[in-house]
């Protein structure tokens, strides 16, 4: 299947979450404006050692920011481009956003300097965004309701596009599965927060199925997806690959909240982080030893907190008003 036949097949489901995408907008619009920000208009680039992240002040909220990495807490240089969510690496960044005009939501592909170079419909709420450390491939995942199964409960779809075929996978639901090697089918099975190796064909994502949330490892050629453990969500490979970041649900319950862990991919071990806090996001790797996740302060704010990633030491506050966290450089 070609990508514009998968892009359209995609956007035939949009009517089905105008109503949704309408609520989203306008709780976005009527959150509480009370903070500002200093920064450098326009001066964002993919590169440099800097830390990307979408800046949750008033003075710019939603727009793609940065501040360099060794102070963090210092000037930020912000952008006219504005995101539900971002992420960037390899020079190539991805912008889940509101289309203009409309109730519905695009990918928007970023190039070094920022510029779109190419545009993509999203059925669905713009939730997690990740692009592979080459530039090559980016992967989102989006909110959906409608699915027989789930009762008009919101469902997800993760989708993913490599820039060198142009290939576009608009949901992982049509891979084959094996669960503890066995093939398996269910009406019930949804994906979520892919995370991309350094082999083309290759990622890690979160499978739901039943009452389990599986860490799965995906072939994108061969389509199919294998899990490898229970009670992860939302991982993050290592830049070494030797490690997945992610949120454990506590007491294998996300009623009660998440712990962000670290999982060794050799030996299974598991290090639960210093941050005791829920932290409902797709950790990101800020260098080998270091995990940052966005927290939730007051309604529409939002902080960068990083913790060492063999659970020493303690959550510190890296960089305030923002969230969507990426290294760049």
């Amino acid at each position: 299947m070609n990508t514009r036949t998968r892009v359209l097949i995609a956007v035939t489901g949009a009517l089905t979450l105008v109503a949704a995408a309408v609520i989203y907008v306008g709780v976005a619009g009527a959150r509480n404006q009370d903070t500002a920000s200093a920064g450098t208009s326009g001066a964002v680039t993919l590169d440099g050692s800097r830390l990307l992240f979408r800046s949750t002040a008033d003075a710019d909220r939603g727009h793609v920011s940065s501040v360099a990495a060794a102070d963090p807490g210092g000037a930020r240089a912000v952008s006219d481009v504005s995101c539900s969510r971002v992420y960037a690496a390899g020079g190539t960044g991805i912008c889940l956003r509101p289309e203009t005009g409309l109730t519905t939501y695009q990918l928007a592909v970023l190039d070094g300097r920022l510029a779109v170079t190419q545009e993509i419909p999203l059925v669905g709420l713009p939730n997690r965004a990740r692009v592979s450390a080459d530039g090559r491939r980016l992967a989102w995942t989006v909110f959906v309701t409608g699915d027989s199964y789930n009762g008009g409960r919101f469902s997800t779809r993760a989708g993913t596009l490599d820039l060198i075929t142009g290939d576009v996978e608009g949901t992982l639901e049509d891979f084959a599965v094996t669960v503890d090697g066995e093939p398996y089918k269910a009406a019930d099975v949804n994906f979520w927060g892919v995370t991309f190796t350094s082999r083309p064909d290759r990622f890690y994502a979160t499978m739901s199925t039943g009452s389990h949330r599986y860490l799965v490892e995906g072939d994108a050629k061969a389509r199919t997806a294998r899990t490898v453990r229970d009670n992860v969500e939302c991982p993050s490979l290592s830049p070494d690959e030797t490690r997945i970041a992610y949120k454990s649900a506590i007491d294998g319950d996300p009623a009660k909240g998440w712990r962000v862990s670290v999982l060794d991919l050799a030996s299974g071990t598991v290090t639960p982080l210093a941050e005791t806090r829920s932290v409902d996001d797709q950790p990101a790797w800020l260098d080998d030893r270091t995990v940052g996740y966005a927290l939730p302060r007051t309604q529409g704010h939002s902080d960068v907190w990083a913790v060492p990633a063999d659970g020493t030491g303690a959550p510190r506050l890296l960089i305030p008003e923002a969230e969507s966290p990426a290294a760049l450089g």
